[in-house]
């Protein structure tokens, strides 16, 4: 398949995976629709400014200025499309898949499926989502059948924010199909864009292995978190202890402790997991419970230890004055969804904290209620700083010394 072959190009979903591989088609050649429902978003990225750090605001201009890119909410713009890729949120509502934003998707692009077309779904979901519930919203909004008349397949995105060596272009992306012609259409159209694949035998094994890829990094954070909360009591430097078991050149992956996981994958794939198994067999998946448990119980310890350092020089928490340092999930990323450093802040603002923090990745809009945003040339004092997310490569030595104590959960002090 090539870029003259596909014709129009529609991306359903223009958050942090949607709008970077728009940008990655554009500049392989291809002219994209990107829809998305959000009008603030649409507005943004048709006056050219990104809110995805790993798209530059440069890199979207050229692409509106050479008209290879179309921002919209509106699906009529989706007419005669040769590809469709849906890369719309999957978020657990009470412990459950929440797929609403797939099916709505789904039921959009429907009326302008026609013969030989492809829809890919790139949002994580759980074994079977791709056969059993986005085929026959397809088959029924369009009256053509999946993987005869039109093809269907499902590529689970690979995204990570903010990491300046792993873009979309160079890490393998797991592809597969509705039979042998949909798995070649979904294939070529990805290999067009010059990213390499691997593909797989059918869409339940391509939507586990994205499960089975972020289950195994929550179960292991899991497992590090835990160990740094008791290795204190056991008179053990956690940090060195981890750098040791890394010389290893074998048998061993290096994870490391923080104030907790967040993000769009670690806190919420296990889960759906956990939840699939659960549902066909009812059976429980007992890794997946302990790290959500151990995970979810990070923030609270941090503000224990907090509690502890406080009381050291005389001081209440409900009197102190705290710094946070960092608040996205992860370095080089303005993105707090689940970020554990908002869980902590809602624990500290509970107990009637006075809270300031720093993170430059961090905008406005995205910034929590009822904390101070403390910059560079401001002269103030804190009890207490506490570093959650240390962005390599940023002065944070200004931040540390106006604090009397510091609490780093990311290793940031050797």
């Amino acid at each position: 398949m090539t870029v003259e072959e596909v014709g129009k190009l529609v991306i359903i979903g223009q958050g942090y995976v949607g709008l970077p591989l728009a940008m990655t088609a554009v500049s392989a050649g291809y002219k994209v629709v990107g829809i998305d429902l959000d009008k603030t978003k649409i507005e943004m990225l048709t006056t050219g400014i990104s809110f995805v750090k790993d798209v530059p605001d440069d890199t979207l201009q050229a692409a509106l200025r050479q008209e290879k890119y179309l921002a919209t909410g509106d699906y009529t713009f989706a007419s005669g499309f040769s590809v469709a890729v849906i890369t719309v949120p999957t978020p657990l509502r009470g412990g459950k898949p929440d797929l609403s934003f797939v099916q709505s998707a789904a039921r959009e692009i429907a009326p302008w499926v026609t013969l030989g077309c492809t829809v890919v779904l790139e949002s994580t979901t759980y074994p079977g989502t791709t056969e059993e519930l986005l085929v026959p919203i397809l088959e029924s909004g369009s009256g053509l059948r999946a993987g005869v008349d039109f093809w269907v397949g499902y590529s689970p995105e690979r995204i990570d924010p903010g990491n300046p060596t792993w873009k979309i272009a160079n890490t393998t992306k797991v592809v597969s199909g509705v039979g042998e012609e949909s798995l070649r259409s979904v294939s070529d159209f990805y290999t067009s864009l010059g990213i390499p694949i691997f593909a797989v035998s059918g869409t339940r094994e391509a939507e586990m292995s994205k499960l089975l890829e972020n289950t195994f990094r929550h179960v292991n954070i899991a497992m590090v978190n835990e160990l740094a909360k008791h290795s204190a009591k056991l008179g053990v430097n956690i940090w060195e202890a981890i750098e040791a078991a890394s010389s290893k050149p074998f048998g061993f992956m290096k994870f490391t402790p923080g104030a907790g996981v967040g993000g769009h994958c670690l806190p919420i794939d296990p889960s759906y997991l956990s939840w699939a198994v659960n549902d066909t067999s009812g059976a429980d998946l007992r890794f997946v419970a302990l790290a959500n448990e151990v995970n979810a119980s990070m923030p609270m310890h941090v503000f224990r230890r907090a509690q502890e350092l406080v009381a050291s020089q005389g001081i209440e928490i409900q009197n102190a004055r705290c710094l946070i340092i960092g608040l996205a999930y992860k370095s080089g990323t303005g993105d707090t969804r689940e970020a554990p450093a908002l869980d902590l802040i809602q624990i500290l603002l509970g107990h009637g904290t006075e809270i300031w923090a720093t993170d430059p990745y961090v905008g406005e809009r995205d910034w929590p209620v009822g904390v101070g945003r403390l910059h560079e040339s401001d002269l103030r004092s804190f009890d207490l700083a506490i570093v959650i997310t240390h962005h390599a490569g940023l002065d944070i030595q200004w931040a540390l010394n106006s604090a009397n104590h510091v609490l780093d959960k990311q290793g940031f002090f050797d």
